[in-house]
């Protein structure tokens, strides 16, 4: 066997090896040790920070919002609505996108209005009180988190919904209002899964 021969097998060789002992310790080992402490120290987020209800069943993500509407995509009143979403037919986790339309494009500012209106008029009050970000998707889709603003402005409605005193409901919305991270990172928000819960179980 020549040398270059011999030289190319032994080449070969080593490189094989060090493929099978990377792929042991890169895939595999580090998978594994990544997802042993993911387990220990942050089991909730490492299992998708599932919420569930009152009965121990899982009802959602608290990462993942989703929609409160009957089949034909009604509005449920008893329940707060998150944010209008552009992920497939909404709030679809296999779709996540914004809607990617500029700020002056004339369908976005016309889904925008249409919206205003539509919410102005189910929660009783002016279109110029509607939240900015009642009226706007966010860019994943996805967002599980309205502003205080929104969830204020819905407590007349829900409250009415389930009978129950407005100023009960408004300091169940108030108890949910996760502040900035650090103090500083992000704006003040509400959870709307976990908002509605709370109010599924104070009963109706």
């Amino acid at each position: 066997m020549s040398t270059p021969t011999r030289t190319t097998l032994r080449t070969t060789g080593v490189a094989l090896r060090a493929m099978l002992v990377f792929t042991l310790v890169l895939g595999v080992g580090y998978t594994l040790l990544v997802t042993g402490i993911g387990q220990l120290a942050l089991p909730w987020q490492a299992n998708g920070s599932a919420v569930q209800n009152a009965d121990g069943d899982t009802v959602g993500s608290a990462l993942i919002g989703q929609s409160f509407a009957d089949a034909d995509g009604n509005a449920l009143p008893q329940y707060f609505q998150p944010r209008p979403s552009a992920a497939g037919d909404g709030y679809d986790a296999g779709a996540s996108s914004g809607s990617n339309l500029g700020p002056e494009n004339p369908d976005l500012v016309s889904a925008i209005e249409q919206r205003r209106t539509a919410i102005a008029e189910r929660e009783g009050v002016d279109p110029s009180q509607v939240p900015a970000d009642a009226v706007t998707a966010s860019g994943s889709g996805l967002d599980p988190h309205i502003s205080p603003a929104y969830a204020l402005l819905q407590v007349p409605r829900v409250a009415e919904a389930r009978g129950l005193d407005e100023a009960a409901v408004r300091e169940v919305v108030e108890a949910h209002i996760q502040q900035r991270d650090l103090g500083f990172l992000g704006e003040p928000r509400v959870n709307v899964l976990e908002l509605n819960l709370a109010l599924d179980a104070l009963g109706s």
